[in-house]
């Protein structure tokens, strides 16, 4: 295909400010796009937007936890930026990894109201437009979390988990429009991820990938960016990638 593959189309990238959701916008707007670029640090999208120096580029405070900041989005839009047909849905976060009975309740609510409730509320106002369209591709961000458990995951396993079915569901809701639905799960990804995790502990974070060639933002979006220049008629509902040096954990068992 050739690489103006994303002319014409419009995307929403949420956490756009680094990681997953800045490889998508830059591979986007590489292949022709419009971008929305959506975060809460604004310093990191108007430098964003100074290097990129595109008109196709348009950055716009969001905070997904905030009702107001999502109800204020879609109207801010000027007419070249309405018609979205792609969202990727990549703001989230994890806190802390301590056991259920000593983790903090404040990071699970936070984990719960960015990861959850944020997700589905931009896609709840989103959505519509894409359906009274009759097309799009919805890209929700999951975790490899969602379905191998490991200790300290709890609640930040629970709410990936909640994103793989929740965009499964809104397949079956979606069926008879064009709009697809993939939940991308990725393992393994040297982002920021980890040191937002140890809430700015650059050490503990470095620890997490110590040894292992872990995959990259960019390498996950160019995952992403081959589901999006899939034929029109084929939907990937759920697509789990790792690196290769990661893969399932044996059962664990208290012999004592």
């Amino acid at each position: 295909m050739a690489d103006n593959w994303a002319e014409g189309r419009i995307a929403l990238v949420t956490g756009a400010t680094s990681g997953f959701g800045e490889a998508m916008a830059r591979r986007l707007l590489a292949a022709g796009g419009h971008v929305i670029a959506t975060g809460r640090r604004t310093e990191r999208l108007e430098n964003l937007a100074k290097a990129l120096a595109t008109e196709r580029l348009l950055t716009r405070e969001l905070d997904v936890t905030s009702e107001a900041s999502i109800a204020a989005l879609l109207p801010s839009l000027p007419s070249a930026f309405e018609a979205i047909d792609i969202l990727y849905n990549n703001a989230g976060l994890a806190l802390g990894l301590g056991k259920a009975h000593e983790a903090s309740l404040s990071d699970w609510e936070t984990m719960i109201a960015t990861n959850v409730t944020g997700l589905v509320r931009i896609t709840r106002a989103v959505l519509p437009g894409m359906v009274a369209r009759n097309r799009g591709d919805v890209l929700n961000l999951s975790s490899v979390a969602a379905s191998y458990p490991y200790p300290g995951g709890n609640v930040y396993g629970a709410t990936k988990a909640f994103v793989r079915q929740f965009s499964l569901n809104l397949r079956a809701d979606l069926i008879g429009t064009k709009v697809r639905v993939t939940s991308i799960e990725p393992g393994m990804a040297e982002t920021e991820f980890s040191v937002v995790r140890f809430a700015g502990d650059q050490e503990k974070a470095d620890n997490v990938y110590k040894g292992v060639h872990a995959m990259s933002a960019d390498d996950v979006a160019l995952v992403c960016e081959s589901v999006l220049k899939l034929p029109a008629h084929i939907n990937v509902n759920t697509l789990e990638l790792m690196p290769v040096q990661q893969a399932f954990g044996p059962f664990a068992v208290d012999r004592g």
